[in-house]
């Protein structure tokens, strides 16, 4: 089975003052909803969730460190512009320890599924 890390910025760490009507809560069950439409696709998905930056690092390279990934699955929030930065130095954690991975975006996610396949057959 393909096995796919779904990186993201924890909810619980995001300013949301901007979009009003969402919490914490709301986006969290919305990223588990999506989750589950890629384990429908027949991947193996775990999530990690990072902060904005004082942890992020660390909280991914425990998760690199559990297992291997056939692919990462990078969130929107991580590709915002304001998040460069924090994006490039979580890219950097992925070069000593996987080497064969791919990348996926979340962007048409889970109406079109089909660029998330990537070339990875399911099951």
């Amino acid at each position: 089975m393909v096995t796919v890390l779904a990186l993201g910025l924890d909810p619980n760490c995001v300013d949301l003052s901007k979009m009003p009507g969402l919490t914490p809560e709301l986006v969290l069950s919305y990223i588990d909803s999506q989750l589950e439409c890629i384990r429908a696709l027949g991947y193996e998905v775990d999530s990690c969730l990072v902060d904005s930056g004082k942890t992020a690092e660390e909280v991914l390279k425990e998760s690199l460190r559990k297992r291997a990934y056939d692919c990462v699955m990078i969130g929107a929030g991580l590709r915002a512009p304001e998040q460069l930065i924090l994006f490039e130095r979580l890219l950097t954690c992925f070069t000593p320890t996987v080497q064969k991975q791919r990348y996926a975006s979340t962007q048409r996610l889970p109406t079109q599924p089909k660029p998330f396949n990537g070339g990875f057959e399911a099951g």
